[in-house]
């Protein structure tokens, strides 16, 4: 695995504590989580303008943009007990199914 895939990868994990940080700061009124979604996001976008040195920007941010968007979606219904309907779980299977796509497509551009 190359680097630019780290970066990315690390990207959507922070791009993921990010957005469970914006949740638990309660609309910024709880102080530790209200910085560390500064932080997370700040570190997520540094991390993703790094990975975009060598991978194409249409596969990089589907990537993160979709894998973030499906593994928030489980955290919100495991962690925050958010109600999962069918028609969720539908759409995160598309989401899912076009990030698989634009990686078949090819993506990178060394």
């Amino acid at each position: 695995m190359n680097i630019a895939w780290l970066f990315l990868l690390l990207a959507i994990g922070t791009e993921i504590a990010g957005t469970t940080c914006m949740k638990a700061s309660h609309g910024l009124t709880r102080l530790v989580p209200s910085i560390l979604l500064f932080v997370f996001y700040a570190s997520s976008l540094t991390s993703l303008t790094f990975a975009l040195k060598k991978l194409d920007i249409s596969l990089a941010y589907a990537i993160w943009s979709g894998l973030g968007t499906a593994i928030i979606a489980v955290i919100g219904t495991l962690y925050f007990k958010e109600p999962l309907a069918l028609s969720k779980v539908a759409c995160l299977a598309l989401i899912i199914a076009g990030v698989i796509g634009l990686n078949l497509c090819g993506g990178s551009h060394s």
